[in-house]
């Protein structure tokens, strides 16, 4: 397996070589009269060596895609004999950054190239190792030919104990500007320029290397081309200083060099042993090395770990192949390798999947991201941190000197608020031969990546030592003015920093105020420079006076009444038969809502008081009152002997038990109630909860069926199913995703952006509440191959990637709710899930208490919603990931939650006055109506209107009269618009029927008599049925003429 040189993707040419180039120099005698006056040659040596030849890849197996393997090339001496006037190659090249000028070795190989070849080409310079090397050329003919070339020295030209990493071969004088110091003061090392031209000096070493080790050896081959398919779908050998595939390719010959892999092993064990390897060796702490030589004049494995973040030693003993890996990068590799290890341990169906052909973009796998933009600032970063010498040994790349430092200052500041803490690489630079190499500051921005910790993220207290400790004054000095001192419970005074965040949401961006405080405070990085993606899409989930809110104060207010009032119904006394169980059924109490409820106190002004019946009537004259809905409580009674078996009968006593707690809960606990034969509502604290009494046999009995000669069978009804769903399978669900929340707090927002989303794009109607909250559960529950999300947004990224990209036709999607299910059942119930497809859902959702029938997506979507679902998500997804990608700012974030409207038929625009949720709108309006409720919350003597929306109910009646004809889309979340689609079948004409006439028009084809849609009729139904909610009806096409 050759190496692959660089981190940067092959050309998509047709045919791609790659081969070393080893450089002209001049002969013996010729001085390159570059260095400044008072600067002697190395050793005093002459300048010159003649050319050697070049050699291309030996094995053909650079890269990792079938169709851009590299082609193996033998090319002649590039240039001929040397000296020249301009020679490319000095002795003296070695130091001050003279290593391989960039204005002469494009030129000369695009010469040769044109000479030798006869083929004219498109010629490009790329770096792709080390900015402070030479570039190396890569030209591209008519026939579609990609050619790239390494530069590289003749053998032994450099003195190799000149470029170990203890010496010096920029001087600090010559690199600031000033003379030569004449008081002998040492210079500083510079162990990354000179590791930067030991690389090229053991290019073809390592080609002959890996030739040797892997060629013959298929599995080999085979698993080194896993692991960079491997490395590639996490961007960890994206940039300069990325983990490439030169770099695994090595690992896996030293590997074999201590007999963990054997050259007969294939590729799955390959990847495996080396992804082991990777996950449990820490190479920032012990080091490894290729070499086997026992001289003593070569330095220790020790010494680079003074100089290098990673230490991985080539043969030679001298080269660091990972010297521009810092140490975020490798632990970004070793997290990504034990993530890797566990998902191959599961031995799940799809871990191949998982592992190697899903993509881990750095938005979509880490929970917050910020940009550091524009990256001229981080020059000032380094002066402020007094990184002279990194700015020296990196050529003045001032990024990769701030790199470092900076990544080890936000870890610490973040030590208990995240997990892993990963960074962007600079890109590999590319440009034309006649251009000058771009700058540092246009490789874009510095994207960092956070991987939360739950546990610590919410914390507002930074807790340091006591104030008489030796520690303090460093904690002082690392907090700057935040740290301030304050005495606890316990007695003690302790240096400590309090963050400001009441709300939920507040508290997750804390990481946002720690990385601006400290980088303004130890690095002269101005907030204005840090651009944090971490709450954007909070404010889809924001109430209309919570701003700073996403809501789960609020849903957790609820779920406290919900308790207390479960408490009060569990000590009613009077009840006929005591209360078993009581149990939730509502999306509020699973912390799914997308706006949760507040407390209501409604104002009586806006309605009309019907005394007899104690309730209020919302008046023609004013604006649609506030939407209030009912949390569903199942109450579930203890069984009894004096049950009747009569299903009727069932239904009259629990209508009498109805009507007695609404009784026992006015008068022992002066509740405001009102009963019906179904159930109850009680208005507690300003929520109003429903409570539906529940018989357990209830069910069982709507099952049984008499035959005529008396035999009873059991038989599933709608009925007995729709009864079981309600008030067994929802509470048992409820329970379950109440307790994933309290396992992973982020699951609400991610829900309920999911439904946020979903309900935007008008498709809202076509999916039941449960089905996506339980798409959003699988994303924490199976979230291979990332990591359970901490964050609303990346779950949210998350959710859309998954809906896109599942094969919602071959598989059903599992969610192992409490890890009920084992593997092998697993395995049965995709099994089954193929043997009964046809009866099946087109989306099937499979949890422990629903294993077969998929009860959540009976009655939707169909299949034309959920591939329209399928299309919107793929569409969204890339443009939200670039909009959060871009350092200079997301722009609109709200566009992906914006329907497309140009695909309906007609447009059905509605009044804002009677849309009750008119203000939860994605593009919410700068001004609405009052809706009736009072600013201040408190006590109420009767029962506000509940469940009166006029565009829901308006939108009920078109269903029922024209659902034959046409399909309505709506977003119950304050939307303005009513999308209708004609449904294509409607408009063929029909055989004339009396009985089938309704919304027809009666027309002559042929001599006979047939029925057509009367659409000019249909859309003046339209406006009578909506008098006053209907503004306009719009018509976007014609279907009807044709």
């Amino acid at each position: 397996m050759a190496p692959d040189w660089g981190s940067s993707s092959p050309p998509s040419s047709a045919l791609y070589c790659e081969g070393l180039f080893p450089l002209p120099a001049p002969s013996p005698g010729h001085c390159c009269g570059q260095l400044p006056p008072g600067y002697l040659h190395p050793a005093g040596r002459q300048c010159g060596y003649g050319p050697d030849h070049a050699q291309g890849d030996p094995t053909g197996q650079g890269w990792a895609e079938p169709a851009l393997l590299p082609q193996a090339c033998s090319l002649p001496s590039p240039l001929g004999s040397p000296p020249g006037p301009r020679p490319c190659l000095w002795k003296c090249s070695l130091l001050l950054h003279q290593w391989l000028p960039p204005e002469t070795i494009p030129v000369a190989a695009a010469t040769w190239w044109e000479t030798h070849t006869g083929l004219g080409a498109q010629y490009g310079v790329t770096n792709l190792v080390g900015e402070a090397q030479g570039p190396q050329v890569q030209g591209k003919d008519e026939r579609l030919v990609t050619v790239r070339l390494h530069p590289c020295p003749p053998p032994d030209f450099f003195r190799l104990c000149r470029l170990l990493p203890s010496k010096n071969n920029v001087r600090s004088a010559w690199y600031r500007g000033q003379s030569p110091p004449g008081d002998g003061s040492p210079e500083l090392p510079t162990p990354h320029y000179n590791t930067w031209v030991l690389q090229d000096t053991a290019l073809e070493s390592h080609v002959q290397l890996l030739s040797t080790m892997l060629g013959s050896a298929l599995g080999l081959k085979d698993g080194v081309v896993l692991l960079k398919i491997w490395l590639r779908q996490r961007e960890l050998d994206k940039g300069l200083g990325g983990f490439s595939g030169f770099l695994v390719s090595m690992l896996v010959a030293f590997l074999v060099s201590t007999h963990e892999i054997h050259t007969t092993m294939s590729g799955y064990q390959v990847l495996r042993s080396v992804l082991q390897f990777l996950a449990t060796t820490d190479l920032t702490v012990h080091g490894i090395s290729l070499c086997l030589s026992s001289d003593s004049s070569l330095p220790a494995v020790a010494d680079f770990h003074q100089a290098f973040s990673v230490v991985f030693l080539d043969p030679s003993g001298r080269l660091n192949l990972c010297a521009d890996v810092t140490a975020s990068t490798y632990h970004q590799v070793q997290h990504e390798a034990q993530l890797s290890m566990a998902l191959l341990d599961s031995k799940a169906d799809d871990v191949f999947q998982l592992l190697l052909m899903t993509p881990k973009p750095m938005i979509r796998t880490f929970d917050h991201v910020l940009h550091l933009h524009p990256l001229s600032r981080l020059q000032a970063a380094c002066h402020r941190l007094k990184l002279w010498p990194e700015l020296q040994d990196h050529g003045g790349d001032y990024v990769a000197a701030a790199l470092g430092p900076l990544t080890t200052l936000l870890e610490q500041g973040l030590e208990s608020r995240i997990h892993l803490l990963a960074h962007s690489r600079p890109p590999v630079s590319e440009w034309d031969i006649s251009q000058d190499p771009p700058k540092h500051r246009d490789s874009g921005a510095l994207t960092l990546g956070f991987l939360l910790q739950p546990e610590g993220l919410t914390s507002v207290l930074e807790l340091g030592p006591e104030a008489d400790q030796p520690k303090a004054s460093d904690f002082r000095q690392f907090w700057g003015s935040r740290s301030e001192l304050r005495r606890f419970q316990d007695g003690a005074i302790r240096e400590a920093v309090v963050w400001e965040a009441a709300s939920m949401a507040q508290k997750r961006l804390i990481p946002h105020q720690v990385v601006t405080h400290l980088l303004a405070l130890h690095a002269d990085i101005p907030g204005t420079c840090v651009h944090y993606m971490g709450g954007l899409l909070d404010a889809l989930i924001q109430g209309l006076k919570e701003t700073s809110s996403t809501g789960e104060e609020a849903l957790a207010a609820a779920v406290r009444c919900y308790d207390d009032l479960s408490r009060l119904l569990w000590g009613l006394e009077g009840l006929p038969l005591t209360v078993s169980a009581v149990q939730g059924a509502h999306p509020v109490l699973r912390y799914t809502e997308v706006f949760p409820p507040t407390p209501v106190r409604p104002a009586y002004s806006f309605y009309e008081h019907l005394r007899e019946r104690a309730s209020l009537l919302p008046r023609t004259d004013k604006p649609c009152p506030a939407y209030v809905e009912p949390m569903t409580v199942i109450c579930h009674l203890e069984g009894s002997g004096q049950w009747p078996q009569d299903a009727e009968a069932i239904r009259r006593v629990r209508a009498a038990f109805q009507l007695r707690l609404a009784e026992l809960l006015t008068q022992q606990h002066g509740l405001q109630c009102r009963a019906s034969a179904m159930h109850t509502d009680v208005l507690k604290d300003g929520f109003v909860f429903r409570i539906r009494v529940a018989y357990q046999r209830e069910p069982q009995i709507l099952r049984e069926m008499r035959s005529p000669e008396g035999m009873i069978s059991l038989r599933d009804t709608p009925a007995s199913l729709c009864l079981e769903k309600d008030t067994r399978q929802l509470p048992l669900l409820t329970s379950a995703l109440h307790g994933l929340q309290q396992q992973h707090p982020a699951f609400s927002g991610v829900a309920r952006l999911a439904k946020r989303w979903v309900r935007a794009q008008l498709l809202g109607d076509g999916f039941t509440d449960e089905s996506l909250d339980l798409v959003a559960a699988a994303l924490f529950l199976h979230p291979e191959p990332f990591t359970p999300p901490s964050s609303p947004q990346v779950g949210f990224l998350r959710f859309l990637f998954l809906v896109s990209t599942f094969d919602w036709k071959n598989n059903p999607l599992i969610v192992n709710l409490n890890n009920e299910f084992t593997a092998e059942e697993q395995v049965e119930i995709r099994s089954g899930f193929l043997a009964t497809r046809t009866q099946l859902p087109i989306m099937v959702i499979i949890t422990p208490n629903d294993r077969k029938n998929s009860i959540w997506t009976q009655d939707g979507p169909s299949p034309q919603i959920l591939q329209q679902l399928v299309v919107l998500a793929a569409k969204a997804l890339p443009v939200l990931e670039k909009q959060l990608m871009d350092p200079r700012g997301p722009g609109d974030i709200r566009m992906v939650f914006r329907p497309p409207l140009d695909m309906y038929d007609v447009l059905i625009r509605l009044s804002p006055r009677h849309i009750p949720r008119h203000r939860q709108a994605v593009d919410s309006p700068a001004a609405s109506f009052c809706r009736g409720l009072l600013s201040e919350p408190g006590p109420s003597s009767l029962m506000p209107v509940l469940g009166y929306d006029p565009p829901q109910l308006y939108l009920a009646q078109l269903r029922e009269a024209f659902r034959d004809l046409a399909l309505f889309f709506y977003d119950q979340h304050g939307g303005e618009v009513i999308g209708v689609l004609w449904k294509p079948t409607s408009f063929q004409p029909q055989p004339f029927k009396a009985s089938t006439t309704k919304g027809h028009v009666v027309v002559s084809q042929g001599g006979e008599l047939v029925m057509v849609p009367n659409v000019e009729a249909i859309l003046e139904d339209f406006v009578i049925l909506g008098e006053g909610l209907v503004q306009a009806v719009e018509t976007l096409s014609e279907r009807w003429t044709v």
